[in-house]
């Protein structure tokens, strides 16, 4: 499979951070489409599902951990998701993973490495 057909949805409440991260994944021809929080971000899963969550903590009326649980609970075609914050500390990490997040990284990101990660857990060369 190509990047063309793999379908992102970032979800991030900072608009100037969606729109580098959809910069970036579009560049190397993925679709992306994007949620402002976790409420939005599961209407728009449920709606269609994606082949990729790049997942923000610290969001309101839904944050990224609740967005992932309540995403992880339904009978949907589930997809891998990456938690992206600047939340360092390892508990924040450990709370990631147990709310359904496949890898997690640090804001910022650099290009490459949103690359590298976004096309491994879609299977896609990168």
């Amino acid at each position: 499979m190509n990047a063309g057909s793999k379908r992102i949805l970032v979800v991030d409440d900072a608009a100037t951070v969606r729109m580098y991260h959809r910069q970036i994944l579009q560049q190397a021809g993925f679709l992306v489409d994007e949620a402002v929080n976790g409420i939005e971000a599961l209407e728009k899963a449920l709606n269609s599902p994606y082949d990729l969550y790049l997942v923000d903590i610290n969001m309101p009326l839904l944050n990224g951990y609740e967005f992932l649980v309540d995403l992880r609970s339904r009978d949907i075609k589930q997809a891998p998701a990456i938690m992206i914050s600047t939340e360092a500390e390892q508990h924040d990490r450990a709370r990631a993973f147990e709310s359904g997040a496949n890898f997690y990284m640090l804001k910022p990101i650099k290009p490459a490495d949103l690359l590298k990660y976004s096309s491994l857990l879609l299977g896609v060369g990168g």
